[in-house]
């Protein structure tokens, strides 16, 4: 199916046609009616539907331009470079970019091999979809990206970028999306509503999964440090002193090792310090007050009750043992 798409995509439209022919500049009549700034304008291509999909025209610079209408690009063949606002973005096959009717972008020529699909997609489409997403999502990118695009709350400019050629079920949706595109059956224009809802469904989700394995690799890596900094400064470790090294407070931290652990940082270092005061109590000839002093305890009989309440026993009694096993 693919190779069918692409020779229907890769044969030349009226408009490039024009363009090889020799009109080397956009015909800007064909996307608005304003004379002074370059705004692509929904009603030259939406009439009364609520999405429309057609190929990005080839072999031409599009100008500096913002549109009334969310727009996405999908790169079914080949590459696409733009500036978006002031950050060059370049998009390879399979990759989609979404755009908000705020943002600013030009558009680099795309040679003969370069197949591009623009759609167009008037705000109020999304109206449905957002309803559908649960509370869980309200911190997602797509979810405020659709909400400042239907609402505009601030009129920032936006846009989400998503390389996913990698992603069977994503290209599988586009598939179907440009299969759609060129059928003229009664029910097409039905199946393209359906078919940007669940790609629009899919990439929150794949967004959100993403999110969820950022923050579990940033969990996983403040847990090492915590256990790296305190096996290294066990004897003196402060939970200020490894705040400091987040630039959080001590509150920050000490919250969020106990949700990450289940234990307190104190707990964490005091753990350490027994079992490195059991080693001692083993392996070396130091005194009990040498041992307790040489891992962080001034007061032995703290250090003799922590120690009890660990190993059940006495540091005394403990190395007693030990002679005892030896002889």
């Amino acid at each position: 199916m693919q190779s069918v798409l692409y020779e229907k995509l890769a044969q030349e439209t009226p408009e490039e046609q024009a363009i090889l022919a020799g009109n080397q500049a956009v015909n800007k009549k064909m996307y608005t009616d304003m004379t002074s700034d370059f705004v692509v304008q929904s009603d030259k291509f939406l009439k009364d539907e609520l999405i429309m999909i057609r190929k990005h025209p080839r072999f031409i610079d599009f100008p500096k331009h913002t549109h009334d209408f969310i727009e996405m690009n999908y790169v079914f063949r080949g590459q696409f470079r733009q500036q978006v606002a002031d950050q060059k973005i370049h998009l390879k096959q399979g990759d989609i970019l979404l755009l908000n009717q705020h943002i600013e972008h030009e558009l680099a020529a795309c040679g003969r091999e370069d197949i591009v699909i623009n759609f167009i997609i008037h705000p109020a489409f999304f109206d449905y979809i957002l309803s559908n997403f649960s509370s869980g999502f309200i911190q997602n990118q797509m979810v405020q990206f659709l909400m400042n695009s239907m609402f505009n709350y601030d009129q920032y400019a936006q846009f989400l970028y998503y390389p996913v050629s990698g992603s069977a079920r994503i290209q599988e949706i586009m598939e179907q999306l440009l299969i759609e595109m060129m059928n003229d059956s009664i029910l097409a224009k039905s199946k393209i509503k359906f078919l940007m809802g669940l790609l629009i469904l899919e990439l929150a989700e794949q967004q959100h999964q993403s999110q969820q394995n950022a923050t579990q690799a940033a969990e996983h890596a403040f847990v090492a440090e915590v256990f790296r900094y305190i096996e290294n400064h066990y004897k003196t470790a402060s939970l200020q002193t490894l705040a400091a090294q987040y630039k959080q407070s001590s509150y920050w931290a000490s919250k969020r090792i106990k949700t990450l652990t289940n234990a307190n940082f104190k707990d964490l270092v005091q753990e350490k310090r027994l079992l490195v005061a059991k080693n001692l109590l083993m392996y070396s000839d130091l005194s009990i007050q040498a041992i307790a002093e040489e891992v962080g305890y001034e007061n032995i009989s703290y250090f003799y009750r922590l120690f009890k309440k660990k190993f059940n026993q006495t540091p005394k009694d403990f190395k007693q043992q030990i002679r005892k096993e030896e002889i």
